[in-house]
């Protein structure tokens, strides 16, 4: 098997058992970058479901979409644990009040092992994040902060629309740590403009910043966004999956070996919005062919992190 922290084996290993991630839509949720606080429209990739086309629909409360989704789980895969997971939008762009209703409600459950919540960089603040420590503690839950970050090149975030750049994905990250709290990195390897100098800088920062997961995406093109004009207009093409495979495996190969891996290939919306997606592969043979490309290099996670704590002086003392 290749070497690289799978995030399924560290969960079992962490609570003892198969722990099942049950995705919530936070009713009415929207995004500082498509209201005009920070910018109109959205990243130029983003659907109109903000992501959570794999959810439940929003006309449900919180509780409602909870007890649908963990009885799905208990009945298929006879699930006992669970981590509560706010995925759609941006989960902390609302109310100091709303956001404490919200997470409460979304914890509900007794068998609950963890809480994590999808959200942007420049929505982080220590009011919210001083709440969430104040749960970890009473509830006993393991409490995780996906951000969206996607690359390091704060040129290219400015083209897609991100409407923020690196710096405050780094005071998001240092944040997030005093506090207590894990926070997970959401990467995609390849977006145009980015080279592998930039998938390689990537894997850098999350590590020197003490990034606890990293979540792979290969970045998808829906029908209706401005990626999809630019797509369609012929004015990107996409890189081949041979090169994506070898940008993922080079990503692992700088990137800490104590950073889990939550996954290695996303999945797009399964409708006939999609205009690209996996090089029309399925995800499982696309993670086939990363653990091939592994083992052909007889590599493994961290591999080149030998350049923190001063490398140029290793060997002087």
């Amino acid at each position: 098997m290749p070497d690289y922290r799978d995030y399924a084996p560290w969960l079992e290993a962490r609570y003892g058992e198969r722990v099942y991630k049950v995705p919530l839509n936070i009713p009415g949720g929207t995004c500082p970058n498509r209201d005009g606080t920070v910018g109109v429209g959205g990243c130029i990739f983003c659907e109109s479901s903000g992501s959570g086309f794999q959810c439940l629909p929003d006309t449900m409360t919180i509780r409602e979409q909870w007890a649908e989704n963990k009885a799905f789980y208990e009945r298929r895969f006879h699930a006992h644990k669970f981590i509560s997971y706010l995925q759609t939008y941006t989960n902390t762009y609302m109310p100091l009040a709303q956001f404490q209703e919200t997470v409460l409600a979304a914890i509900d459950d007794e068998e609950l092992v963890g809480l994590a919540i999808s959200t942007r960089p420049d929505c982080i603040n220590d009011a919210y994040l001083e709440f969430l420590a104040e749960v970890k503690a009473s509830r006993n839950l393991d409490i995780d902060i996906e951000l969206g970050l996607q690359t390091v090149n704060y040129h290219n975030l400015v083209d897609i629309n991100r409407g923020h750049t690196l710096a405050e994905y780094i005071d998001a990250v240092l944040r997030i740590k005093r506090y207590g709290l894990s926070t997970t990195a959401h990467v995609i390897l390849n977006l145009p403009g980015d080279t592998e100098l930039d998938v390689i800088e990537t894997a850098k920062i999350i590590s020197a910043l003490g990034v606890d997961f990293v979540k792979l995406h290969s970045l998808y093109v829906v029908r209706g966004t401005e990626l999809g004009r630019r797509y369609e207009a012929g004015e990107f093409v996409m890189i081949s999956l041979k090169e994506y495979v070898e940008r993922v495996v080079t990503f692992l190969e700088y990137l800490s070996p104590e950073i889990v891996i939550q996954r290695l290939v996303g999945k797009g919306p399964q409708d006939d919005s999609l205009l690209f997606c996996n090089w029309d592969t399925s995800w499982w043979k696309i993670k086939d062919a990363i653990d091939a490309e592994f083992l052909a290099r007889n590599s493994r996670q961290g591999s080149k992190f030998d350049y923190l704590n001063g490398k140029a002086v290793m060997g002087k003392f």
